[in-house]
């Protein structure tokens, strides 16, 4: 005797036939995601059809789709609607992509998110400016920086602060090292999905090369808290400069093995090239950035086009590919570790001296050595980590370039000393809108490869 619990109580059932036909409302409706999920062609919006199908992108106010123009030549008794993931190996996170197959051809895709929900823009409402870094930094945890520098220029920009020289600098590098561990992690994770796992134990050796140099600077690996508004928690440790040259000579070399291993590999080749291509015109459409869009021949990169930092002081091309296949992607971000470790090379010829935070009272903590000397050091310590800076009133979004494309803080002030609301332009999430014209044709087996190539971070989506 099998007992199933279901909205209505728990039931009893003898025989199996009737178990099922009885618990599989109930249990669709505890489990269902809603206006999210996938549900059959018949009862679906015509508009919303095509979006899973891929073939419509944006239309212009008051323009409706005729249901003709979605060719799909086949009736729902030849399709299935299956299940990859949340728990699966290859959706890099808790993401569910549900798809309409017919037989192993994939028609109709829709991404499925949410199962990671941490709410750090709703968090952030309660934490003061200077603690702000600790949560953001988790958000995209491939590249935390990132996040914490984002959140700080967004800050910055509302106090109106200039920061030292060195502090730009220092951030530059600091964010530049974790594009690099960031594209190996993807390398990696990439080659295992692909079949390689000879590259995922090289990715990830050569990550900790960065990670070991991350920790020496911040004291952790990741989730660092280092990119703080005014400046950097800590000035560049003694011998930094041998450190990170380790790292720009060690690089190249280990490229030229990742080029034998996967580029001119066969196997490789046969299992991204002309898979999941997406157009310039439903990429740019979709609002895709980073390698997604580059790969399909845009140059588009914040670091160019809006300079932030010191990116107009360094020298670097901005790789593109041509076809905008799951290839052009590898490619993209390939190369892109190498014009990363191009400007690594430079910061440390040119990286200058002086302050690596701003000398501003109202942002900035006094130093350790005057607290013991002092009986106002110490009450300035201790108002600034209770209480916090309060920030003029007023609203800005600022936006710079992350490993998986335009990463952007939206940041209200009321005045007081925490944001009124905070909103991440997350990458990620929006770049997952590019799977359903990328996956309709293609076979399931292609699915794990171009879900790869998108490389989303969950952290970001559901943040």
């Amino acid at each position: 005797m099998t007992t199933i619990h279901t909205p209505g109580g728990p039931h009893k059932h003898p025989d199996e036939e009737a178990r099922y036909q009885e618990a599989e409302p109930g249990l669709i409706a505890e489990t269902s995601e809603g206006a999210q999920e996938m549900g059959p062609r018949s009862s679906t919006k015509t508009e919303e059809l095509s979006k899973e199908f891929g073939a419509a992108l944006r239309l212009p106010e008051g323009i409706e789709l005729d249901p003709g123009d979605i060719n799909i030549e086949t009736s729902e008794d030849q399709t299935m609607i299956i299940n990859m993931g949340p728990q699966h190996p290859s959706t890099h996170g808790v993401l569910r992509i549900m798809m309409e197959l017919e037989g192993e051809t994939v028609l109709r895709t829709k991404p499925v998110i949410g199962y990671l929900h941490t709410g750090m823009e709703k968090t952030a409402e309660g934490l003061t400016y200077l603690q702000g870094s600790t949560n953001v930094t988790r958000m995209d945890y491939l590249s935390p920086l990132h996040n914490e520098l984002v959140f700080s220029l967004a800050t910055e920009a509302l106090l109106g602060l200039e920061l030292p020289e060195r502090a730009t600098w220092i951030r530059m590098l600091m964010v530049e090292l974790n594009r690099m561990s960031s594209h190996l992690m993807w390398m990696a994770t990439n080659g295992m999905d692909l079949g390689s796992t000879s590259m995922m134990i090289y990715g990830f050796r050569d990550r900790e090369m960065i990670l070991s140099f991350f920790e020496k600077v911040t004291g952790l690996r990741m989730n660092h808290n280092y990119i703080r508004p005014g400046g950097v928690a800590a000035d560049l440790p003694d011998g930094w400069e041998d450190d990170v040259l380790a790292i720009v000579e060690n690089v190249p070399q280990r490229l030229k093995e990742y080029d034998q291993v996967l580029t001119g590999q066969p196997i490789f080749r046969a299992r991204v090239d002309g898979v999941g291509v997406i157009t310039q015109e439903q990429a740019i459409a979709l609002s895709a950035t980073g390698p997604v869009l580059r790969s399909t021949g845009v140059p588009w990169d914040l670091r160019k086009d809006i300079p932030y930092l010191a990116y107009d002081q360094v020298d670097f091309d901005v790789v593109v590919g041509s076809v905008g296949d799951t290839f052009d992607r590898y490619a993209v971000r390939f190369n892109e570790i190498l014009e990363s470790n191009r400007i690594v090379s430079q910061i440390i010829e040119k990286m200058p001296k002086g302050d690596y935070k701003v000398a501003s009272k109202k942002v900035t903590p006094p130093p350790r050595k005057r607290i013991d000397e002092s009986m106002e050091a110490l009450i300035h310590h201790f108002k600034i980590y209770t209480e916090g800076y309060k920030v003029p009133e007023g609203e800005v979004y600022v936006a710079i370039e992350s490993p998986r494309g335009e990463l952007g803080c939206y940041l209200v002030s009321d005045g007081t000393a925490r944001p009124y609301r905070m909103h991440i332009r997350g990458p990620s999430f929006v770049n997952l809108q590019s799977l359903p014209p990328m996956l309709h044709g293609g076979f399931i087996a292609d699915a794990v490869a171009v879900i790869s190539s998108v490389d989303p971070v969950m952290g970001e989506v559901d943040r």
